[in-house]
């Protein structure tokens, strides 16, 4: 391990980072992992769940490093990514206790004859191609559901500037959305 990565700014790890610098990865983990992980499990209350988000967020970090583009802080940016996770956390939580009551009071409906997760994948793959702001505006809106102005104030940015990255990929996946289910009619 590099000692002197110790001494770097984070304006200095970031485009070592972004080059495939593991001991540079290496010191942003050891540097925001506590950090990280005392504002999650603050959120969650649950230890496991909590490490499980911040393993997640710097997952993805590494795995998008070239493609992360930090305007402000490489701490903002952690910032945000938690609070992302964590509400992405409590929406999965939601969702999984509304499919426990469908299941106990035998309201589940029968499913009509197209396969709902293989369109739930084909949304999550046409978001995941979107640029890195406007997916991350888009996924608060729709999975974590936050306002616009609560987005314009997590991640920093205008209101109008959260209306136009939503406009962006509304737009994006009524495209990839028209031509697939087009496909689907077809069969």
């Amino acid at each position: 391990m590099n000692t002197l990565y110790h001494s770097y700014t984070d304006e200095q790890l970031f485009p070592l980072l972004q080059d495939g610098d593991e001991a540079a990865f290496t010191e942003i983990y050891q540097r925001y992992w506590k950090l990280l992980f005392a504002v999650a499990a603050n959120k969650t209350g649950v230890l496991a769940d909590a490490e499980e988000i911040v393993q997640e967020i710097f997952a993805d970090l590494w795995k998008r490093r070239t493609a992360i583009s930090i305007r402000h802080s490489l701490k903002a940016y952690l910032a945000g990514a938690v609070k992302f996770q964590v509400y992405v956390y409590f929406d999965k939580q939601h969702r999984q206790r509304l499919c426990q009551q469908e299941a106990v009071s035998g309201e589940a409906q029968v499913a009509p004859s197209y396969d709902y997760k293989a369109l739930e994948e084909q949304v999550h793959q046409v978001t995941a191609q979107l640029p890195e702001r406007c997916r991350l505006v888009y996924e608060l809106s729709r999975n974590a559901g936050l306002t616009h102005k609560e987005i314009a104030r997590t991640l920093e940015i205008s209101e109008k500037t959260v209306e136009n990255q939503i406009t962006k990929a509304l737009k994006h996946l009524h495209a990839a959305l028209r031509s697939l289910l087009s496909l689907v009619g077809t069969l």
